[in-house]
């Protein structure tokens, strides 16, 4: 098991230009992490070729390893046209994670802001076509750099793990798995223990976060807080500090014999960089411990 940071987490430093994504890698090299996963928010890598060639060669410089790109796709679109130009936005996305030498990648497959009644299963059933479709595609065109596509239990749509297996089942690609968050199944109010359980043996990458939970109808105030597909409230932790039975699902994780990448999530209030260096070292500590 390789414990690493997602850029994601340094986000808050990365858009006030605080940091670099070449000063993201020195950064998690330098506090514990063994591997980086590439989140391309607040700053971009596709239009940027030698910054590109610069994120791969900083990873080797530092001795960490550049584990997974994770990207936003939509592919429920209202047209041929609008669908074509999807798939061709995302294989752009495919041919940048084969120059930096990886290969693994997430994308979504639909858009994350979701009216409620796209919430539905009612919904998700009538646009399912198009959400494989679009994951066959691209899974066999990354499929020629040996690359390993994946759905994570992101955004409303699918999110819930049954959701998550059925686009895994349908599109049914050997290349095409997903990465496991074990905090997102909160999102659509899924226990996550429950989720994690569910959905381990289709996992090739897991996410680790944390969240604060406050039920529908005790409102927490004014903060960094969102509501879930039922009304209740969220709040991004620090990994081991929130509500989720973290001890027992690394516990899982552990006894499934995973022993692939764990990428930290922070997605709290507090100071990215010292809540992602605390993260770190608290998915360490609980493998070890589990």
């Amino acid at each position: 098991m390789k414990v690493g940071l997602s850029t994601y987490s340094l986000l808050a430093a990365l858009k006030t230009g605080e940091m670099t994504v070449l000063d993201a890698i020195g950064w998690i090299a330098d506090h514990g992490g063994e591997h980086m996963e590439i989140v391309p928010y607040g700053f971009t890598l596709v239009d940027q070729p030698e910054l590109a060639a610069a994120v791969r060669e900083k990873a080797k410089e530092v001795g960490i390893e550049l584990s997974n790109y994770s990207m936003p796709a939509n592919f429920v679109q209202e047209s041929e046209e609008a669908f074509e130009a999807e798939m061709e936005r995302v294989k752009q996305h495919v041919d940048l994670v084969h120059e930096l030498g990886m290969t693994h990648m997430r994308h979504d497959v639909t858009a994350f802001t979701l009216p409620p009644d796209s919430m539905t299963i009612q919904w998700f059933e009538a646009n399912l076509h198009q959400m494989v479709r679009g994951s066959r595609i691209i899974a066999d065109y990354a499929a020629q750099y040996g690359i390993t596509t994946t759905i994570e239990n992101h955004g409303f749509s699918v999110q819930a793990s049954d959701r998550v297996q059925r686009v895994l089942t349908e599109v049914n690609r050997s290349n095409f798995k997903t990465t496991l968050d074990i905090g997102n199944f909160m999102c659509v109010d899924e226990h996550p223990l429950i989720g994690v359980r569910k959905n381990l043996p289709y996992a090739s990458l897991i996410h680790v976060k944390d969240f604060y939970f406050r039920p529908y109808d005790e409102h927490p105030g004014d903060g960094a807080w969102f509501t879930t597909a039922n009304g209740n409230y969220l709040r991004g932790a620090i990994f081991g500090q929130g509500d989720i039975d973290t001890r027992r699902i690394m516990k899982l994780i552990k006894d499934s014999g995973y022993d692939g990448y764990v990428t930290v999530e922070f997605e709290g209030m507090e100071e990215c960089k010292a809540a992602s260096r605390i993260a770190i070292d608290n998915a360490r500590r609980l493998w070890q411990e589990a």
